[in-house]
């Protein structure tokens, strides 16, 4: 359903500078947030911090990230069947605002726990329906849908950006739930403006669910929410008996859980009825490039985690600068590059590499930023503090290989799905992340300084093999595409 507004937001509906700048704040409150959460675990209680080991502190903000892109799921269900877009996401907000409050307090480790819950719960609520929402402003054929999202995705990257900066200022001056009060501060605006600027500006069609709960689908579902309920009690209760109720062992647990849903869901896509030969063919084709995304965003969430530890701890950082400000160079080198990629493209036209070539050079970029950061430790030692344009250079890199990943794999996402499973598809390609992000929650307790050579090169070479490999199959992939570019 299409909006008829006289005013417009640089030619675009008005409803996308609601959408636009809630956003651009709740990406503030995020990224802000997880630029100081991995500093704030392993800080001594003595500054302020909750004085966890570093392996336990990457471990957690790994599993935070997959637990975030795991519930988009229960947001889109949400969304769809009983809430509604708009009420969804303002939900979320509110969720995520108390999360950040949460934190803001000095209730230690319970209080972690409890704000990385609301939070997960608010961001899979609130994320994949404002995404959603923009795509209702427009019609199908409107012309100016590809320049809409394209704003939409330069809002978050500017928030991504400026929070960081913003938010360890604050604990630099302050403290660290000085920081986490500000990312509370920065959903809160976004709150207000999503609230106050929305209700004649968006589509009237988000404030109901676009496929309602009926009052048959009612029994089933809390047959279902009961088993799982059932299901999660006699785990905690053996791993109690077996005296395994622990923080490591909740967390492998977690990983499991996010391994395992797109396993589960390419096997009901495969094995359905509803799915027809050619829509089969598509699916198959699409694992290689489920599996390479799930590389690379294996390598590109780290940034957060391996490598602001590194920025921290191992980098010669100027008098004054504070480690927390280089994780705006990811969405930085974002802003910096779309434009030449989106003209590239353009001109390329029908020339451009088909999307498993894209994706192979991006594996290969990827992993090359991270043997980037294997290159000062090898020749210059690990107990010596390195110049911060190693972090420059792998981030650099690594965002190069995002957007031969990023936006084509949604478009792929989107061509190659199954009639019949087009919505869960989308959900595909969150899994992606979370199952990269599950699996990082394992791999980086292996992260030391000692191990920290091998651990790049290993990564790194890794990842330019497969990316090499996917390369030589090229052909036999896009034959199974069928039809599909």
């Amino acid at each position: 359903m299409q909006i008829k507004q006289q005013k417009s937001f640089f030619g675009q509906p008005r409803g996308l500078a609601t959408l636009f700048f809630t956003e651009l704040w709740e990406r503030f409150s995020f990224y802000g947030m997880r630029a100081i959460l991995l500093y704030y675990i392993i800080a001594k209680v003595s500054t302020g911090g909750l004085g966890m080991s570093h392996s336990m502190g990457l471990a957690i903000v790994s599993i935070y990230s997959s637990m975030v892109y795991l519930s988009s799921i229960l947001g889109g269900f949400l969304s769809d069947r009983i809430l509604g877009a708009w009420r969804t996401v303002f939900t979320g907000g509110v969720l995520i605002m108390f999360g950040h409050i949460t934190l803001a307090l000095p209730f230690g480790r319970i209080a972690l726990f409890i704000s990385l819950a609301l939070i997960v719960m608010g961001t899979g609520m609130l994320k994949p329906n404002v995404s959603e929402m923009v795509g209702s402003l427009y019609s199908l054929n409107d012309t100016r849908r590809d320049a809409g999202f394209s704003i939409f995705v330069f809002g978050i990257n500017f928030g991504a950006f400026i929070a960081p900066l913003l938010v360890g200022q604050a604990v630099k001056t302050f403290n660290y739930h000085t920081g986490f009060l500000l990312a509370a501060i920065g959903m809160l605006i976004g709150l207000i403006v999503f609230r106050v600027d929305s209700r004649n500006n968006l589509s009237k069609a988000t404030y109901y669910p676009s496929d309602p709960l009926q009052p048959e689908d009612i029994k089933p579902l809390i047959f279902k929410l009961s088993y799982g309920l059932i299901a999660a009690v006699l785990v905690i209760i053996l791993m109690y008996l077996y005296d395994a109720l622990n923080l490591k062992v909740i967390i492998l647990l977690l990983s499991v859980v996010a391994v395992m849903v797109p396993v589960i869901y390419f096997v009901t896509m495969l094995t359905s009825r509803k799915t027809t030969r050619e829509e089969r063919s598509r699916v198959r084709a699409y694992i290689p490039l489920f599996l390479a995304a799930m590389l690379f965003w294996s390598i590109e969430e780290q940034g957060a985690a391996i490598l602001a530890l590194f920025a921290r701890d191992q980098v010669r950082l100027p008098v004054g600068f504070n480690a927390a400000w280089l994780q705006s160079l990811n969405p930085m080198f974002i802003m910096l590059y779309t434009p030449i990629f989106a003209l590239l493209w353009v001109k390329l036209g029908k020339r451009q590499p088909k999307t498993p070539t894209k994706f192979g050079i991006g594996l290969v970029f990827a992993g090359i930023s991270f043997l980037t950061m294997a290159i000062p430790g090898f020749f210059f030692g690990i107990n010596n503090l390195v110049s911060p344009l190693w972090l420059i250079l792998s981030w650099a890199l690594v965002e190069v290989a995002e957007l031969l990943i990023s936006p084509v794999g949604l478009s792929a996402t989107t061509k190659l799905a199954p009639r019949a499973f087009r919505s869960q598809m989308m959900s595909m390609w969150f899994l992606s992340d979370a199952a990269a992000s599950a699996i990082n929650a394992q791999l980086v307790q292996f992260y030391t300084v000692n191990t920290e050579v091998r651990y790049f090169t290993i990564a790194g070479g890794v990842t330019i093999i497969a990316g090499l490999l996917l390369l030589t199959q090229i052909k036999k992939i896009t034959a199974a595409m069928i039809g599909v570019d």
